[in-house]
């Protein structure tokens, strides 16, 4: 068994999302009847990113989410932003953003919710977030009627490159003191 690492490498390389160590773990134990540790499989992920930090390649391989994924480096960005660009079919409107937004900093959240926030009808933008599996319906409250629940996806995690919610950026952050009327004084 030399060649776990390739598997593991594999493995990484086949999975649409992010790979949890739990789902690498169950394929190689279902594929080989051994039981591999989690610091075994820690190690060859530890060997395969050392092995793709080399410059002359384009891809390395991230913890997102919990789970490994191949992404391109930083480096390549800018191009691959442009190709993103060209295949637009998946663009969010803003509208969408917007309910992406508030469902992402709000959740659990019904649309009630963030239609009082947003002022307008927002059945449109969440089923298209629900299509893209941005968001997902997460329960329903306890309020009157018990409206649906929404909050974000794992698929929302990997598509924007964090690991959890508080990776966000704070409210304040965004900021930056544009919209402010009159003078400042101290």
């Amino acid at each position: 068994m030399e060649d776990i690492e390739q598997y593991v490498e594999a493995l990484i390389f086949a999975s649409e999302q992010g790979i949890r160590m739990e789902e690498i773990l169950y394929c190689l134990q279902a594929a080989f009847e051994h039981d591999f540790t989690a610091e075994e499989v820690t190690r060859h992920i530890d060997n395969i990113r050392t092995k793709y930090q080399n410059d002359d390649l384009a891809v390395e391989v991230v913890k997102v989410n919990n789970g490994f994924q191949f992404l391109t480096k930083k480096k390549y960005h800018a191009v691959i932003s442009l190709l993103q660009l060209q295949r637009s079919k998946k663009k969010l409107s803003q509208a969408a953003l917007e309910t992406l937004a508030i469902i992402a900093y709000k959740q659990p959240v019904t649309k009630t919710d963030i239609e009082q926030i947003r002022g307008v009808n927002c059945d449109y933008s969440i089923q298209k977030l629900l299509e893209k599996e941005l968001i997902a319906i997460t329960g329903k409250s306890e309020s009157v009627g018990k409206p649906i629940l929404y909050g974000t996806s794992n698929l929302f995690m990997d598509y924007f490159g964090i690991n959890d919610i508080a990776e966000l950026p704070q409210l304040k952050e965004i900021t930056d003191g544009s919209s402010t009327i009159g003078e400042v004084t101290d």
